[in-house]
């Protein structure tokens, strides 16, 4: 990037506001109730929810926790 960027007090073009779509930090830190419970389930499930996990650096129980969360709201 050997080309300077030239500010100019000019107006701006085709400027827009855009809506505030992030949570708040309450939302953020809200935490729902849990219940434990013991499921089996296949090896090919567990071994392609930890695969996912591994590639977005999170943990396949909450993946697993979170798609059972978005069918039962598409469900209710």
């Amino acid at each position: 990037m050997k080309k300077k960027i030239k500010y100019t007090d000019g107006p701006i073009a085709d400027a827009k506001v855009v809506r505030d779509f992030l949570p708040s930090p309450d939302e953020l830190a809200f935490k729902e109730d849990q219940v434990k419970v013991t499921i089996g389930l296949s090896k090919s499930s567990v071994a392609f929810f930890k695969k996912e996990a591994k590639n977005h650096h999170t943990q396949y129980q909450k993946m697993i926790r979170r798609l059972l969360d978005v069918y039962v709201a598409q469900h209710q």
